[in-house]
């Protein structure tokens, strides 16, 4: 076995004489096995002295030879590191990159000079500053310290700093400051040292069955740096470029593939538990810079007119020539992303971009009109555009994309939307259009054509946190063929049309958090097809249109479970240990969990509220713990949850902790004591003697 081998050579190298005992050289090996059980008894003559065995650099699919150096030794541990998560393992760590202040120690540390010193001589930083350089540890240029360019460009990353500041101690003192300047830029990082970037494009081996990860890493290069990346988008962006289900089942699966390589992160801020919709609005990833710049410099390769992927940062009207030259020739790429700062003009950009099926507009500016040459892009299916300014962005020349004959999808953000249906914009082939965070109060008015002739194809609209929205339109009952409407966080939305229930194809119907909404009209119980409502934390909607869902094709409509996991315990023994670390582990995987707030559990009777989120929990985690069957509350807890079994059909999870099941099986022990301190009170011995019993 080559790290066996690869370890007893680094012994015996350092300390031959843990050999003296055991033989008079360096051991051969038979054969794995043969390996591996000297190595045991090597680790057993060290003695009592504790062992740490430090495995680097494992690789997902060779957890099982891990399992071989499991000695029951005393004191024995293993560490291992590893680029990819290893979920067999109960305690994992995920390292951070450095914050400024290591990163700031570690660039000193491999950019100090040849005789050792780190210390600049003030003649030198005197003659840098005439020249307008700058040691990037101490000096400022333009109000910004050289060295948290260098931190910034690194990201944290030992190796990029070990990169740029063996970079900085190999050149002159007064070139660091042009080293500087550049080492923001990852590209410059990459293409000066290969140790880098080999380091990363490791993370990017996958098998030939599984290369869509790859594809999927390198389009989230589409959006810039340092900002979130909806799942929505991709969902989107990924149905039409890698045939994924339009639902995002997949894309899910692809971003938890990419994030055990550690090369995203993404977010769930809510898991829902409707059987029918996946609610991904408020789901985002996020991407350390350097590994965006990786995405980017992958998709790089190769000349720009033969990409399938296209991505453009774009300073001010300063344009690749290639783009701007009159005989244009037309791009390959079926991905195209355009990042643009306000003082780029619509018309100077010439791109024949004929294969373009999702195409990503970024931005910051007050207002924006499309480049001229979207009207020519025939292929062109999904439309990803999204204004990273802090207030929307009046969006001009919506027309053009009148000529766009085979257009599905359309994304917006923090835009104002002009009229979808004043003539004559007809978008025959939308079937999907999501709005968020826009103002879209004119977006459905002045209309001189019916919405059902503009968007006769429409199937999903989705309107997230659009707080001028107060009446949905009556318009949109026209359209047939529609089935899903999910409206979320508008707050200010009062009512639904009365005639929703011309909806007829309408399966979805959300209005969750539309805080303001006080009832639902009576012609939703017409709504034959309607398999998910939700009404979650609709404040004001006090009662639902008698018979609602009689006729639907399923038997009930789908109940809305807005949690995952209720935590039960006893808050002396267990909150701040076991419970506190059991909520953190949960919460750190995106699972939703309700755990009671200190101090509430101060009445007799059960809170409205805990019986509320009992009821809404998919599963209790009961934490059996010395001094729980004490608290009559924990009991009338316990009590409702086991009601809920039947009634929700919510799944029970007991812990023991530090107690002996057969106490709580059996009732004896801390339990029967608990449970004849309490005998004068029927009713609770009663609840949690069944309770009990269930468990």
């Amino acid at each position: 076995m080559v790290i066996v081998r690869r370890l007893f050579h680094h012994i015996w190298d350092r300390e031959p004489e843990l050999f003296h005992h055991i033989c008079d050289r360096e051991p051969e090996f038979q054969s794995d096995e043969d390996a591996i059980n000297q190595l045991e008894v090597l680790l057993t003559h060290i003695g009592s002295s504790p062992i740490l065995l430090i495995l680097d650099d494992v690789w997902s699919g060779s957890e099982f030879r891990l399992e071989k150096f499991k000695f029951d030794i005393p004191k024995f541990n293993i560490l291992v590191t590893s680029r990819t998560t290893l979920p067999e393992y109960s305690f994992t760590y995920d390292l951070k990159p450095l914050n400024d202040e290591d990163a700031m120690t570690l660039l000193h540390h491999f950019a100090s000079l040849q005789d050792g010193s780190s210390h600049i001589p003030d003649d030198v930083i005197k003659k840098i500053v005439r020249g307008r350089g700058g040691f990037p540890l101490a000096l400022k240029v333009n109000g910004k310290s050289l060295y948290k360019k260098i931190v910034r460009g690194c990201g944290g990353f030992p190796l990029a700093l070990e990169v740029i500041g063996r970079l900085l101690r190999e050149n002159p003192v007064e070139a660091w400051c042009s080293i500087a300047e550049n080492g923001s830029n990852s590209h410059y990082i990459f293409n000066s040292n290969s140790d880098l970037l080999d380091c990363l494009r490791k993370s990017l081996e996958f098998s030939d069955h599984e290369v869509i990860f790859k594809e999927c890493f390198m389009d989230l290069g589409s959006f810039p740096e340092d900002q979130r990346i909806p799942v929505a988008a991709l969902i989107d962006m990924w149905a039409e470029l890698h045939k994924l289900d339009e639902v995002g089942n997949n894309a899910i699966h692809n971003l938890n593939k990419i994030a055990t390589r550690n090369l995203a992160n993404p977010v769930r801020k809510r898991k829902d538990a409707g059987e029918i919709n996946k609610y991904y609005n408020e789901d985002y990833v996020t991407q350390h810079d350097l590994l965006r710049e990786l995405a980017i410099f992958e998709s790089c390769q190769g000349p720009e007119r033969q990409r399938q992927r296209l991505i453009m940062d774009i300073s001010g009207n300063t344009l690749p020539s290639w783009c701007t030259e009159q005989d244009q020739q037309p791009i390959n790429a079926r991905l195209l992303s355009i990042s643009t700062d306000e003082s780029l003009l619509s018309t100077c950009c010439n791109i024949q971009a004929p294969k373009v099926e999702v195409l990503v507009l970024n931005f910051q500016t007050k207002n924006y009109s499309f480049p001229n040459f979207v009207d020519k892009m025939d292929n062109l299916k999904v439309l990803i555009i999204t204004n990273y300014g802090f207030f929307p962005t009046e969006l001009r020349n919506f027309q053009l994309l009148k000529s766009l004959p085979n257009l599905k999808t359309i994304r917006l953000e923090k835009l104002s939307i002009p009229s979808l249906c004043k003539a004559p914009v007809l978008l025959k082939t939308l079937k999907k259009i999501s709005l968020f965070r826009c103002n879209i109060g004119q977006a459905f008015g002045n209309c001189t054509i019916q919405v059902s002739d503009a968007l006769p194809n429409l199937t999903e609209i989705n309107i997230d946190y659009c707080n001028d929205l107060v009446e949905l339109p009556a318009m949109l009952c026209d359209v047939i063929l529609l089935k899903k409407l999910i409206i979320t966080n508008c707050c200010q939305l009062s009512s639904l049309p009365k005639g929703i229930g011309k909806l007829v194809n309408l399966e979805v119907l959300s209005l969750r958090s539309c805080t303001d909404s006080s009832e639902l009209p009576e012609s939703i119980k017409s709504l034959n097809k309607l398999r998910l409502l939700d009404i979650s934390d609709c404040l004001s909607i006090t009662h639902l249109p008698k018979e609602i869902g009689a006729s639907s094709s399923s038997s009930s409509l789908t109940p809305r479970l807005k949690r995952d996991v209720f935590l039960s315990f006893c808050g002396k023994d267990t909150r701040h240990n076991f419970t506190d670390h059991l909520f953190t582990a949960l919460k750190g995987n995106f699972i939703e969990v309700f755990r009671d707030k200190e101090g509430l559990k101060q009445g007799t009777f059960i809170d409205s509220g805990l019986t509320k989120a009992i009821k809404e929990s998919k599963i209790a985690i009961v934490v059996l713990s010395k001094n729980y069957a004490f608290s009559r509350w924990c009991l009338k807890e316990l009590a409702q949850i086991v009601a809920c079994i039947k009634e929700t059909g919510i799944k029970v999870i007991p812990v023991f902790y530090h107690l002996d099941p057969s106490n709580v099986g059996r009732q004896n022990g801390t339990f029967a004591s608990a449970f004849a301190k309490h005998k004068r009170d029927s009713k609770v011995k009663s609840e949690g003697y069944k309770s009990g019993k269930m468990l």
